[in-house]
C-alpha cells in the first residue's frame, strides 16, 4: 500500500498536467487528477499540434510593440483585443511591454531551447509503441512569406534563435514552391527548421496519454475545485463542486485557470488567456506535405489525421466571454488563400484558451513558502512543446532532485 507521502493531486487534465501525472506514476506515486472537463477537452484539444524545439522567440520580442496598431487595425490581424476588457488588461499589458528587451528575450529563448529539447523523442517514449507512429511524425517546419520586408523583419528573431544553436535554412521561392508546389505562388521566402515533428491529432494524443495513466492506477475526478487550501499539519486540502480531496502534495498545472487556484494559495501570478482558434477542414483535396507557419498572419496549417487544421491568431478577452467565430472564419479565408486549391465545406471550429505570461516563459518550480505544492503552468501556445521536459522536472522536484535543466528562469518569484 502506497503512503500517504507519495500521494498527490494534480489540478488540471490537460497535456501538462498528463505528462507531469505520468512521470510522477511512473516513480512510484499515487496520483489523483482533477479537472472540471475531461483529459484534454481544453486547450489541448484544439492546438496546431506543432512539436518544434526552436519555437522559442517571445512574444514581447524587441519591435513587437511597434507593430501592435497595424495588427489592431487590420480586420484579418494576428491580434484582437475587446476593448471593454482592455481596463482589465493594461497591468499585464505594461508587464508585456517591459518582457520586451533584447536581455530578456536572450533569457526567454536560452530557457525554452532548454525546455522543449527533445520533444518528440520524449513523446515517443511516453507513448506505447504501436501508436506512436499514428500520433508522432517527423516534418520539416516552415514558415513562409510573402514579401521581402516582412522576411527581413523577422531575421532578428532567426538570428537569435541561430545564435543559441538552431539549424535553420533560408529557401527562395523557387526551393519553397519545389517542397510546397501547391502553395499560392505569391509566397517568395522561407526558413525551414529540419527534424521537427507534430501531433496528427492532438486530441487523441491527450486520450492514449489518459489511458495509460488510467492503466497505470492513476485516479480521475471530474470535479470542478473550488478552493485550495494548506491545513495546519501540511496537508493540502482541496474543496470541490462535490466534496473534497486531501494529500500532502499538489501539482497546479490548470492551464489559463491556475491563477485562481495560486492566488487561494497566497501567491499573484500574472496570468492571462491568450485565447486561440482553429478551423479543421474534413477530406481536403489539398494538404501540405509539412507544417507550415505563414509568418505575416501567425497562423499554422498542419496536415492532421481529420483533415487539415488552420490555427492561430491571438485574441484578448477574458476567460468569460463567448467565443468570436469571426477568428476562424478569418483562419480558412487566409488558409484558402495559402493553398489556392483548397477545398471543402464539411469543418468544424474551435476556440481555446492558451494560458499566457508576459514574458513567454511559464512557471515551472515550487510554491513560495509551500513547498509541497508545485506550480507547471503558462506555457502560452508551446504546451504541447513543452510538457514532457515540465513532467520530468516536476517528477524531479517532488523526489528533492535536482532537475536537469536550470529553472530559474521559470521560478514563480520572478514576479
Amino acid at each position: 500500500m502506497i503512503s500517504d507521502s507519495k500521494k498527490v493531486n494534480i489540478i488540471g487534465s490537460g497535456i501538462v498536467g498528463l505528462c507531469c501525472a505520468l512521470h510522477l506514476q511512473r516513480e512510484g506515486w499515487d496520483v489523483t487528477m482533477i479537472d472540471k472537463v475531461g483529459p484534454g477537452e481544453s486547450c489541448s484539444y484544439g492546438h496546431a499540434g506543432v512539436l518544434s524545439e526552436t519555437s522559442a522567440l517571445p512574444n514581447a520580442m524587441p519591435g513587437v510593440i511597434s507593430k501592435v496598431p497595424k495588427w489592431l487595425l487590420d480586420p484579418e490581424g494576428p491580434l484582437y483585443i475587446r476593448m471593454r476588457y482592455l481596463p482589465h488588461l493594461l497591468p499585464w499589458l505594461f508587464r508585456f511591454v517591459k518582457a520586451g528587451t533584447e536581455i530578456e528575450s536572450e533569457n526567454t529563448v536560452r530557457s525554452l531551447l532548454e525546455l522543449n529539447a527533445g520533444t518528440v523523442e520524449k513523446y515517443q517514449n511516453l507513448i506505447n509503441s504501436s501508436q506512436v507512429k499514428s500520433l508522432i511524425r517527423s516534418s520539416d517546419y516552415l514558415n513562409i512569406y510573402q514579401s521581402e520586408s516582412s522576411y527581413k523583419h523577422a531575421s532578428a528573431g532567426w538570428e537569435l534563435l541561430q545564435r543559441h544553436g538552431a539549424q535553420l535554412r533560408m529557401l527562395t521561392g523557387g526551393e519553397l514552391h519545389e517542397l510546397e508546389p501547391m502553395l499560392a505562388p505569391s509566397y517568395i521566402r522561407a526558413v525551414m527548421i529540419e527534424n521537427q515533428g507534430y501531433a496528427t491529432n492532438p486530441y487523441r494524443l491527450v486520450q492514449v496519454l489518459s489511458e495509460q495513466f488510467s492503466l497505470g492506477g492513476g485516479v480521475f475526478l471530474r470535479r470542478e475545485v473550488r478552493e485550495a487550501r494548506v491545513l495546519a499539519d501540511g496537508n493540502v486540502r482541496l474543496n470541490l463542486d462535490l466534496g473534497y480531496v486531501e494529500s500532502r502534495n499538489l501539482v497546479v498545472a490548470a492551464g489559463a485557470w491556475s491563477h485562481q487556484i495560486t492566488a487561494q494559495l497566497g501567491v499573484r501570478i500574472p496570468l492571462e488567456t491568450e485565447r486561440g482558434y482553429h478551423v479543421m477542414l474534413a477530406h481536403p483535396e489539398v494538404q501540405p506535405r509539412h507544417v507550415i507557419m505563414e509568418s505575416e498572419h501567425k497562423f499554422v496549417a498542419t496536415p492532421m489525421e481529420m483533415g487539415i487544421r488552420f490555427a492561430g491568431t491571438a485574441e484578448l478577452a477574458g476567460l468569460t466571454a463567448s467565443p468570436n467565430y469571426e477568428r476562424a472564419d478569418i483562419l480558412l479565408r487566409l488558409g484558402k488563400r495559402m493553398f489556392p486549391g483548397l477545398s471543402g465545406t464539411e469543418k468544424t471550429e474551435w476556440m481555446g484558451h492558451r494560458p499566457s505570461l508576459p514574458d513567454s516563459r511559464p512557471v515551472i518550480g515550487k510554491c513560495p513558502d509551500i513547498p509541497n505544492v508545485l506550480f507547471a503552468f503558462g506555457h502560452g501556445h508551446r504546451g504541447l512543446i513543452g510538457a514532457p521536459m515540465t513532467g520530468e522536472i516536476i517528477a524531479d522536484l517532488m523526489a528533492k532532485r535536482q532537475p536537469k535543466i536550470d529553472i530559474t528562469p521559470f521560478r514563480p518569484e520572478r514576479f
